[in-house]
């Protein structure tokens, strides 16, 4: 795993860099480490309060420990409509954990998402940002065997 630091170096010099560097270290760690964006306050000449405001103000990014897999459910009328309550009741059952949590052995994480631009196919869940459409409660367990 490559460490934050050298990750943030990486795109020090680039305009907006902060945020590239955040998604090339979320990439490698599932979330941005409390002390990356410390170290990223000072590459990046900035206080710490704005460099911990730019990892909050996108969604994509995460701030914290979550899984190694995150599983992100969408929210919107059309997902709920199609009967996400169902899957995400399949979902926590399952993996024995509610909305927002993340199993003992830190493998998958659970959270709720915006339109993830599947409307056609829903409802969706992703699964590291790839998108399962058509999702039903029988289909999940096929779904997360790719990921055991």
């Amino acid at each position: 795993m490559a460490d934050y630091k050298e990750i943030i170096s990486a795109y020090q010099n680039l305009p907006g860099g902060i945020i590239e560097a955040y998604h090339a270290i979320q990439k490698e760690y599932s979330y941005i480490p409390e002390d990356a964006i410390a170290a990223a306050a000072a590459a990046f000449d900035m206080p710490k309060a704005k460099a911990y405001g730019v990892a909050t103000f996108y969604s994509y990014l995460k701030v914290g420990k979550r899984g190694k897999n995150v599983i992100r459910i969408c929210e919107s009328a059309p997902c709920h409509v199609a009967g996400a309550a169902q899957v995400v009741a399949a979902l926590e059952e399952e993996l024995g954990i509610k909305m927002g949590e993340t199993t003992a052995d830190g493998r998958f994480t659970l959270e709720f998402t915006e339109c993830v631009g599947q409307c056609q196919a829903t409802p969706v869940i992703t699964i590291n940002s790839k998108p399962y459409g058509d999702v039903t409660a029988d289909k999940l367990p096929g779904i997360l065997a790719e990921y055991k």
